[in-house]
């Protein structure tokens, strides 16, 4: 690989096996994993780490990875300790699904982390590995050549030019999905749309002993909403709502967000007196997905391929996953470029099914029947338990876990039957909220 160094200039032109655009989890998981098996590859940010990002909640499957990354400890040192979530039943009361209980060999525990410095531990761990890692650049165009491999434009923040040309490329842009855009290809998700507006309190009440640590979700009539423990005293809070609802904020974006935990009684007496201590942030277009997650010479990996609602906290997780496993089919490929295609297809039926998995219990998250299969939970035939593998992040390759999520299913489906006339009122009002476009967000990847 040729390298620059110094100031770039505006005709400075790198060589790499591996172009990775994005500094994210996804990005990062990638990138480190292609170093680790020998290939050179740059890694472009367009921002500067740290920087602000939602999606604090990782999983257990998480750990394995972070693990093979080497940055566990470092993971640990960030981080507060998530040994389960809980989910509301009646009144002021609640279940908790401890990950301790779920089958396999899934780790008992996860943490909870500020996505600004987590994604910096990550990003600096493939510079470890000796990646070329660049932030301030921007990636404004990719054009694949006849003869294989892709050359990208990129802008850096200093105005400069800078080209990059790759044996292979991974889009891991997140939400600004470069590929997606590009080939035109992002569609709305036509099952499921929501908006979040979400901020940092501080003093807010945590879990008494062990589950201080725990992700708490809550319900109200419009969405749902997280409390997410973070250190410093921090907690991150957040409500995922209907487009139509977060529509009537008309500006009171703080007011609109305290305003709507009151609806859920259980969730304010834990706020006390509000104290905000950053941004109240709003974003909109929440899930989508692309018509194609691989091509000739490409691959999306994380949120530059799909987003969907994050009730169960899976973006993190799904992200490095499909980054892990993207590595290892860049890594074939570029030995064997013949299997390209064969590549490619196992790739895409594997993350199509962690996702499809995840996305059947969040489209019907609010819905009559799902908050009392979650309030009230039972454990025949092992389905809690298998649940809770789900909430682990166990929705690949053990069949005993797929198995009790079919049972789930058909408790679901006999739920639904029960209780036909306000099962059919709410898919139906679910599917005009997912019709609904939401404008307005704060966040970058919003349009202004």
């Amino acid at each position: 690989m040729q390298e620059v160094q110094g100031d770039v200039k505006s005709d400075a032109v790198l060589d790499c096996d591996v172009l990775v655009v994005g500094g994210g989890p996804a990005g990062s998981t990638t990138a480190a994993m292609l170093r680790q098996r020998g290939w050179q590859v740059v890694i472009l940010e367009k921002e500067h780490h740290p920087r602000f990002h939602i999606g604090e909640s990782l999983l257990p499957a998480n750990m394995p990875i972070l693990e093979e990354l080497g940055v566990m400890e470092q993971v640990r040192d960030i981080g507060v300790l998530k040994l389960g979530a809980d989910f509301p039943q009646q009144a002021d009361k609640f279940h908790t699904f401890h990950f301790r209980r779920a089958l396999g060999n899934t780790k008992p525990f996860a943490f909870q982390v500020k996505r600004e410095d987590y994604d910096r531990v990550l990003f600096e761990n493939t510079r470890r590995l000796g990646a070329d890692a660049r932030e301030g650049v921007k990636v404004e165009k990719v054009d694949f050549l006849p003869g294989g491999g892709c050359q990208a434009r990129c802008k850096v923040e200093t105005g400069e030019a800078l080209t990059v040309r790759a044996r292979y490329l991974v889009d891991a842009s997140g939400r600004d999905t470069l590929l997606g855009n590009a080939m035109k290809i992002k569609v709305k998700n036509e099952k499921h749309q929501s908006a979040a507006i979400f901020a940092h309190f501080d003093g807010v009440e945590r879990r008494p002993g062990e589950d201080a640590g725990n992700i708490s979700i809550y319900r109200f009539e419009h969405g749902w909403c997280w409390f997410i423990p973070l250190r410093d005293g921090l907690m991150s809070i957040g409500c995922v709502c209907f487009p139509g609802y977060l529509k009537q904020r008309r500006g009171r974006t703080t007011e609109f967000l305290l305003d709507t935990l009151k609806q859920m009684p259980e969730a304010w007496a834990r706020i006390g007196e509000p104290k905000i201590v950053n941004e109240v942030r709003v974003t909109g277009n929440y899930s989508y997905t692309s018509q194609r997650m691989c091509g000739p010479g490409y691959v999306m990996v994380g949120d530059a391929y799909a987003f969907v609602d994050p009730i169960f906290s899976s973006g993190v997780y799904l992200a490095m996953h499909s980054g892990k496993h993207a590595a290892a089919m860049v890594d074939a490929i570029l030995r064997d470029p013949a299997r390209e295609a064969a590549l490619q297809a196992a790739y895409d039926v594997r993350i199509r099914r962690g996702i499809r998995v995840f996305s059947w219990f969040i489209y019907r998250f609010n819905s009559p029947v799902m908050r009392s299969l979650f309030a009230n939970p039972r454990n025949y035939w092992r389905v809690e338990e298998g649940v809770i593998s789900m909430l682990a992040g166990d929705v690949f390759d053990s069949a005993p876990v797929l198995a009790r999520l079919r049972v789930f299913k058909t408790f679901y489906a006999i739920g639904s039957l029960l209780d036909f006339r306000r099962w059919w009122a709410d898919l139906r009002e679910r599917r005009r909220q997912s019709r609904m476009a939401f404008e307005g967000g704060t966040t970058p990847v919003d349009p202004a």
